[in-house]
């Protein structure tokens, strides 16, 4: 049982110390603080790029290897993983499968708080054995590092033979069942104990960089374009045919039949630029791995 004494002495509860009078401060002076305050998360993520780097690796081999990748966490930092994977498939065309979440207390707690799901040790064990297997990656997301649900989420995972990593404010979290733990050290919140505000900026920044450059090295990004976007709106229609346009070199009219043909930005690209045919352009990307770059340079 965690005392009272414990929670005093983490990071994400500690005292501003110029935040004191935070309810006397007017508007102008309230934000440029936090401005200040959100240039040292920069800072603190930076130092921490060695791990970032580390972790990023982890998450590409063993989605190379045929593994998945999960986020849990609750509250604020179980919402970010929640945003983490949702934005995957759009962006990278990956499966719904592929880059999951496990949020404490379950769909309903993203969108209204279950402060006690964070508690539920028993919960977290039974949601990981439920989803997750050998060789997938388990990303714990935990301001504190204390949470009971990610602790306990990442103690199964381990067991079940996953790769694990912790994402938190709290350096010295002490978690065994981990493989990496990346800590950026943000200091004290302007209103205590609130992990929405650093913390979370932290927590998100850390994982943008985490899956990006895992989903990069997968082959999901030719030079600095979302090649493996899905059109599933107008918008994304739109921007799917400028890259087969200015990738393929073919005009807006011969952009768009071929994307209503392949039904994917990256193979229509790939037959623009090669001139070949839609089972041709599978079967090279086939090849590459799915990598554009790989299968224009083979």
């Amino acid at each position: 049982m965690r005392t009272s004494a414990f929670y005093a002495r983490l990071p994400t509860e500690k005292n501003h110390p110029k935040s004191g009078r935070l309810d006397a401060l007017s508007p102008a002076a309230i934000v440029s603080l936090m401005n200040r305050e959100d240039l040292r998360v920069v800072r603190a993520v930076r130092r921490e790029k060695a791990r970032i780097v580390r972790g990023s690796e982890m998450i590409a081999r063993a989605l190379e290897s045929g593994g998945r990748l999960f986020f849990v966490g609750a509250g604020t930092s179980g919402r970010l993983g929640v945003l983490e994977a949702a934005e995957m498939p759009p962006t990278f065309g990956t499966s719904a499968l592929l880059i999951q979440a496990i949020m404490a207390g379950g769909r309903g707690a993203v969108f209204r708080s279950r402060e006690g799901a964070e508690d539920d040790a028993a919960a977290a064990s039974k949601a990981v054995r439920s989803k997750v297997r050998r060789g997938d990656v388990v990303v714990g997301v935990a301001a504190s590092g204390a949470t009971p649900y990610v602790r306990a989420a990442l103690s199964c995972a381990k067991r079940r033979g996953c790769s694990t990593l912790l994402v938190s404010s709290h350096p010295y979290s002490g978690i065994r069942d981990c493989d990496l733990t990346i800590a950026p050290k943000v200091g004290p919140e302007i209103l205590s104990g609130s992990t929405r505000l650093k913390s979370a900026t932290a927590a998100k920044m850390v994982l943008n960089m985490l899956t990006l450059t895992a989903l990069i090295r997968m082959g999901k990004v030719y030079g600095n374009l979302m090649v493996d976007l899905k059109p599933v709106s107008r918008k994304l229609v739109f921007r799917a045919v400028r890259l087969i346009r200015q990738l393929g070199g073919v005009p807006e009219k011969e952009a768009r039949r071929l994307l209503q043909e392949a039904k994917s930005a990256k193979t229509a690209i790939l037959m623009a630029r090669r001139k070949i045919s839609l089972p041709r352009a599978r079967k090279m990307l086939d090849a590459a791995n799915g990598s554009l770059r790989r299968a224009l340079e083979a």
